[in-house]
């Protein structure tokens, strides 16, 4: 008994050092993630920014990108990739609003008709940005000239359905902000503006990369 009593504030001591030892490494690990993480996410947001400052709206891309930095990086391809997907969930969500608001009650005949053109056309912006990812998504050994050129297509196609289904709700101004007008146009200039901005940096990425004569990251 004697010897347990005499061995156990030891073991007791040397427990309290190992885990003193632990806190200690730990917390020079934590320190030492702290201390880099700030600088890595400050670089990689002002290549966001950077890169969004060549859009017509760069406010919104910053705004719409900067979330997804982390995984961006300061990677043209991978900007341009999270681009077109904020771009294709922002019309999806277009598409589900103007089924929505299709089903309004007391819907001038006007109106209905070009929310009726509205839903084709967000249908098939929807559709065209989806070939752009999955053209995007092809592997290196395709025609990298034909490939962005196909990008390119598919994405201006986008945003001329989107400038069309706009013109349906154009003319005089809107009063109240609640109005289906007013409504329609809120939804689809945001996807139009979203649409603008990933042309811009496709066609910065298809830039930088001719300039680096081909090399793809």
């Amino acid at each position: 008994m004697e010897n347990f009593h005499f061995s156990l504030p030891k073991f007791l001591f040397l427990l309290l050092l190992i885990i003193s030892d632990q806190i200690h490494i730990c917390s020079a690990a934590a320190a030492t993630r702290t201390h880099k993480s700030p600088a890595r996410i400050r670089t990689n947001t002002e290549y966001v920014r950077t890169s969004c400052s060549a859009t017509s709206y760069p406010r919104l891309c910053y705004n719409s990108l900067s979330v997804y930095a982390g995984k961006i990086k300061t990677n043209p391809k991978t900007l341009v990739l999270a681009a077109l997907h904020v771009n294709l969930a922002s019309a999806r969500s277009t598409a589900v609003a103007m089924r929505r608001l299709a089903k309004t009650r007391g819907l001038r005949r006007r109106d209905a008709s070009a929310i009726s053109d509205c839903i084709e056309e967000v249908g098939d912006s929807v559709f065209e940005l989806q070939r752009a990812i999955r053209e995007l998504r092809r592997p290196r050994g395709y025609d990298f000239g034909a490939l962005i050129s196909d990008i390119e297509t598919w994405v201006s196609s986008a945003l001329t359905d989107e400038e069309t289904c706009m013109e349906g709700f154009g003319g005089r101004s809107v009063n109240n902000r609640f109005s289906v007008k007013a409504m329609v146009r809120r939804h689809i200039v945001r996807v139009a503006h979203l649409t603008s901005n990933s042309l811009a940096l496709i066609n910065t990425y298809a830039s930088s990369a001719a300039a680096a004569q081909g090399v793809l990251p």
